[in-house]
């Protein structure tokens, strides 16, 4: 008699059942990204609550439940569509983050750093600087330069394969060049225009809102379905090039197509938010720590992001108030240090490998 074997299942997944459907889940992934999805709704809560009047949490959760409220216009009006924004753009970096890194192999590699956030920045800053298209176009600028850069990081990075660390330093090169011509526009737009433009760098969610916050939410949206399947092609584009070939998977194709949809996702999100750094570059990160998975986990890369950029958004309103500080300030200041700790300890990890 044959014995027909019951499918391996992985220690500490499960395998959730929906028809003829079948998907494997990590237990801990999920348990975490219920606790992050707890910790954002109390961060909606208090950022909802917190500003120039303070707005009772109960008042607060009637205004988001459409119910007569004296608070009506503070919180939905004032106050909700800047959330709106912080929500959508630091998701977008969350995820963006989390498929350049698995692209690059590589936990130094996100938009900011290998220069898509840059690139969007410069085309969207010169669109601004020279009035050179509408307002409401300036996203769909963000999302050209944003592929433009990474188009021009790829293309110099490849080598008969796409090596981590060449990825990454072609990037900060990349992300150099596109600084430097940032200012160029900076210096050569009109004053106030340029003004304007450079508070903008600054990633500042001060006076975003719903206009801003549309197109962000339609490309979320339309990216959701993309979003599942690279959630299953990352355990393939984590193989290296030989692996690749015997198991008869396209290699190159999973990596443009996760590529594609990282830049676009962080490209869209810097022009409704402005370069909010170091988001996309700790939110994937934190996210595989808490989780402990092989591949960083999109959903809690999501949820991460957005408490970041939340919780960062909140401390710059009421820091120093009524002084109001960009939100990039404070992602800076976190994520800077974390970049160079990371630089030295992969160094040390690379030494140790090599003796």
């Amino acid at each position: 008699m044959s014995r027909t074997t019951a499918p391996v299942r992985p220690a500490g997944h499960a395998v959730l059942r929906g028809g003829r459907a079948s998907f494997l889940v990590h237990r801990r992934a999920v348990a975490v990204s219920a606790v992050l999805a707890v910790l954002l709704a109390c961060a909606v809560v208090a950022y909802l609550c917190v500003g120039e009047s303070f707005v009772p949490p109960v008042e607060v959760v009637r205004v988001l439940l459409g119910r007569p409220s004296p608070d009506t216009l503070v919180v939905g009006t004032l106050r909700l569509p800047r959330l709106t924004v912080a929500l959508l753009a630091g998701a977008a970096f969350g995820v963006a983050g989390a498929l350049v890194q698995t692209v690059a192999r590589n936990p130094l590699a996100s938009p900011d750093v290998i220069g898509v956030t840059h690139g969007a920045g410069a085309a969207t800053v010169a669109a601004i600087s020279f009035n050179a298209v509408a307002y409401d176009a300036l996203p769909y600028v963000s999302v050209a330069g944003g592929l433009a850069a990474a188009v021009l990081v790829y293309s110099f990075a490849w080598r008969r394969g796409l090596h981590s660390s060449r990825f990454v330093l072609v990037g900060i090169g990349v992300s150099v060049a596109l600084g430097s011509l940032t200012q160029l526009f900076l210096t050569k737009g009109d004053y106030l225009v340029a003004q304007q433009a450079k508070i903008w760098l600054t990633g500042s969610l001060n006076g975003r809102g719903y206009e801003e916050a549309r197109p962000l939410a339609l490309v979320v949206l339309l990216s959701v379905p993309a979003a599942l399947w690279a959630a299953r092609a990352q355990r393939s584009a984590s193989f290296d090039d030989d692996t690749a070939d015997a198991l008869g998977v396209r290699l190159d194709r999973v990596r443009l197509g996760l590529t594609v949809l990282g830049v676009v996702l962080a490209s869209v999100a810097t022009g409704a938010a402005g370069p909010v750094d170091f988001v996309a570059l700790l939110a994937p990160q934190i996210a595989r720590r808490l989780t402990r998975t092989a591949h960083v986990p999109l959903l809690s890369a999501a949820l991460t992001g957005s408490l970041i950029v939340v919780a960062a958004d909140l401390l710059a309103r009421r820091m120093f108030s009524p002084t109001e500080l960009p939100v990039g300030v404070l992602t800076a200041a976190v994520g800077a240090p974390y970049l160079m700790w990371l630089i030295v300890r992969t160094r040390s990890r690379s030494g140790g490998t090599s003796s």
